[in-house]
């Protein structure tokens, strides 16, 4: 198993070290733009090899797409934060022509890779993979829920006082703080909803702070998180790897699921060795049916600022 992972920043040298951590991929390139930074953080990461015990081998490379050739899985964390005095169009049109730039490099060295995408805004960038590169939408799998859903177990272990491994929650939708559905009327401890144990007023204010969960690391670190993204990635990555068939939820590009079409967004998928095996439909109330009508009008409107 063969993974790529484009930018070798924070989130995508996290992203490497998880993933070789886990010791279920024989290779690891880190690409990046930036001379000599991505060998760099490679050369870094195999000197903890002997020491955190694994045997992957990590490599970086300074744009020679070359290096990347028969991944099976390539990671795009590339792109740029939005700057003071900077539009959501102009970050969205800069961010757009990194991702599709870096899709078609990829594809034309690992024409069968599977792509997952991270960088923002993600459920868009998503999309535009899907627009731009014309390969099976089982092969194009955004990023977001799987990390949002991290956010929500923690939160539930935290106002239930319990143990992480205890706690089960799902989150879909868009992949922002307006565009979260953190289910709390399906999450449980143990199999016992947590609706047994948390008033209506706390789990409302789970959800509130699941939501804002990105923005709140931001604030107190002065950027975007890393661990936690890079932990929900090589986490869908060994799902693919060793086809697990384990059930994330995911920006996937819908066709009529859950009332929508042309759009990707969060939803629960099943992920194996062909990427997203199947899209998995959950009975939602009407009130979550609501909240995912206009989860997906957002993202869509983000949508229409893309020059397809």
């Amino acid at each position: 198993m063969k993974v790529t992972i484009i930018g070798a920043g924070a989130v995508g040298a996290s992203c490497a070290e998880y993933i070789a951590i886990k010791n279920f991929a024989s290779e690891v390139v880190v690409l990046d733009i930036k001379e000599g930074y991505a060998e760099g953080k490679a050369m870094d990461l195999m000197q903890t090899a002997s020491l955190n015990g694994f045997d992957t081998k990590i490599t970086g490379s300074t744009s020679d797409y070359s290096k990347t050739a028969n991944s099976d899985v390539c990671v795009i964390t590339s792109g740029i934060p939005r700057k003071p005095g900077m539009t959501r169009e102009e970050l969205i049109g800069i961010n757009a022509g990194i991702v599709k730039t870096v899709s078609s490099s990829l594809l034309e060295h690992s024409p069968n890779t599977i792509i997952i995408v991270v960088s923002n805004p993600m459920d868009t960038m998503t999309y535009l993979v899907h627009k731009t590169t014309g390969i099976a939408k089982n092969r194009i799998i955004g990023m977001g829920g799987a990390l949002d859903s991290a956010r929500f177990k923690y939160r539930l272990a935290e106002a239930l006082e319990a143990p992480i491994s205890d706690v089960d929650g799902m989150v879909i939708g868009g992949h922002s703080d307006k565009g979260m559905i953190p289910l709390t009327r399906m999450a449980t401890r143990n199999s016992v909803p947590v609706t047994e144990f948390l008033s209506k007023e706390r789990l409302e204010k789970v959800a509130t702070d699941t939501k804002v969960g990105g923005a709140t690391l931001t604030g107190l670190l002065g950027t975007s998180a890393w661990y936690a993204p890079g932990a929900a990635v090589s986490s869908m990555v060994r799902a693919i790897a060793c086809d697990l068939k384990k059930m994330f939820p995911c920006s996937a590009l819908l066709e009529g699921e859950y009332g929508l079409n042309d759009i990707s967004i969060g939803v629960p998928v099943i992920l194996g060795k062909n990427g997203i095996e199947k899209i998995v439909k959950i009975d939602l109330t009407d009130a979550e049916k609501s909240k995912m009508q206009e989860s997906a009008a957002a993202v869509k409107k983000t949508n229409e600022l893309l020059e397809l």
